[in-house]
């Protein structure tokens, strides 16, 4: 049985377990805490979720664990076989990693009913056994979510409108491309597919704020989500598009417009060695984001996927990015490097949080 140390309420937690349960892979999930310092000496990190194997090794970040279970477990493949839309794919699934959690947390935390209902529900699921008075442990999980992963990441007076906008957008891009099909992509889901059910499963999906705006102003995207919970895998015939789909064009330039801009100024901001960075993301001003090298090893690894289609092909992928996201991802000057996974070692070895904290965020 495979072991997912995470929480019901978790980002990652749940697009592995959505990935899981379509690969027909067996599970339990466990509280990370009930093995806390086992994980921190095997993974040196303590981040929603980690994965213990029945071999007894230990597996941590979502996106290489999903590329070790396709290579462990080639059946019903969630990879697109043409590269260009695998690319893009790849695209998504980053996107939804990396750029739409700053929305996810702020309707978390900066709403009152979201942050009560899941302060509770932290405390119940994840820290019952700390022997501290409940209602200090509420009011600490409220003040370290909104300071650590709002307040400090950039979501203030000045920016909710367009983090809020930001929510919106990929709604709209995703009911797009949902009005003609099961899945983004086709009749299965794909690495698009399980990297949106991040936030949209256990965070727009679920919290009360955001669930009310899925639900009202995207029905087909909150039927999507239960669809993806209960995929099964298609009988017979193609399972994704030959070519990326017109109808996806809007999500593609939201991703190039927001998630690929600050993948840029972050990466720059590394190289000149500054802890936080500002940047202008559609008009809007970020001011003091952290710095994080996980982020950098994010775009190495999305560099190193376009390396992966024939070139003569990349002009399909510009013609949908644009030629400033190319120059970041296929040209110009390389962006410094994260240091991370030198060993090449990853999932397994030694984790890195997103900001390098060694606590969880929810």
């Amino acid at each position: 049985m495979i072991e997912v140390f995470g929480a019901s309420v978790s980002y990652f937690t749940g697009k592995l377990e959505s990935y899981l349960r379509y690969k027909g892979l067996p599970y339990v999930r466990r509280s990370i805490y009930d093995r806390k310092r086992e994980i921190l000496d095997e993974l040196g990190v303590l981040q929603h979720p980690v994965v213990r194997l029945p071999d007894g090794r230990w597996m941590t970040d979502t996106t290489p664990m999903l590329g070790w279970f396709e290579n462990a477990h080639p059946a019903n493949p969630v990879m697109p076989s043409d590269p260009v839309v695998r690319f893009l794919a790849l695209l998504v699934e980053d996107y939804a990693d990396e750029w739409l959690w700053r929305a996810a947390m702020h309707y978390r935390w900066s709403y009152e009913p979201d942050r009560a209902l899941l302060s509770r529900l932290i405390c119940d699921d994840q820290l019952a056994p700390l022997p501290w008075p409940r209602p200090l442990k509420l009011r600490m999980v409220r003040l370290r979510q909104r300071v650590g992963f709002v307040v400090r990441d950039g979501v203030n007076s000045r920016t909710r409108a367009h983090v809020e906008a930001g929510y919106r957008a990929a709604l709209a891009g995703m009911s797009a491309m949902l009005a003609g099909r099961p899945f983004l992509l086709g009749n299965a889901p794909s690495i698009a597919d399980f990297g949106l059910m991040g936030p949209m499963l256990r965070h727009f999906g679920q919290d009360p704020t955001p669930a009310e705006i899925m639900r009202n102003e995207a029905p087909a995207v909150y039927e999507w989500v239960a669809r993806t919970w209960n995929a099964q895998p298609p009988a017979e015939g193609p399972r994704f598009a030959s070519e990326w789909p017109a109808d996806g064009a809007g999500l593609l330039r939201e991703v190039a417009e927001t998630h690929l801009v600050q993948l840029r100024a972050n990466a720059v901001a590394l190289g000149e060695g500054r802890r936080r960075f500002d940047v202008t993301i559609q008009g809007c001003r970020y001011g003091s984001l952290p710095v994080s090298r996980y982020r950098v090893w994010c775009l190495e690894q999305l560099r190193g996927a376009l390396e992966a289609v024939a070139r003569e092909r990349r002009g399909e992928i510009e013609r949908w990015l644009g030629t400033a996201a190319m120059e970041l991802l296929d040209g110009g000057k390389a962006p410094p490097a994260s240091g991370h996974d030198t060993a090449g070692t990853v999932p397994f070895g030694p984790g890195l949080n997103v900001y390098g904290r060694g606590v969880p965020f929810f």
